[in-house]
């Protein structure tokens, strides 16, 4: 994984989802925002307490968790 401080996990914050910095603001939403359209700065005009690091690190999370390898399954012998 990344390095990525501002990517937090608490059971008691979300239900455990990943958010920024501890806050109740999950990665999930701030991907939702960047893949609607919103710039970094309406971003940032919306959720004043948000950083743009906050942003860049929720996308490098997605990004992260997009890398992912496909191994097909062996079959099996007939019965």
């Amino acid at each position: 994984m990344p390095s990525l401080d501002r990517i937090t996990f608490d059971p008691t914050i979300m239900g455990g989802r990943a958010c920024i910095r501890g806050m109740r603001v999950t990665v999930a939403l701030v991907l939702n925002l960047v893949a609607n359209g919103m710039s970094t700065a309406e971003i940032l005009d919306a959720y004043p307490y948000l950083e743009e690091e906050d942003i860049r690190q929720a996308l490098r999370y997605a990004a992260w968790l997009a890398e992912e390898s496909v191994h097909p399954a062996e079959l099996l012998p007939a019965a």
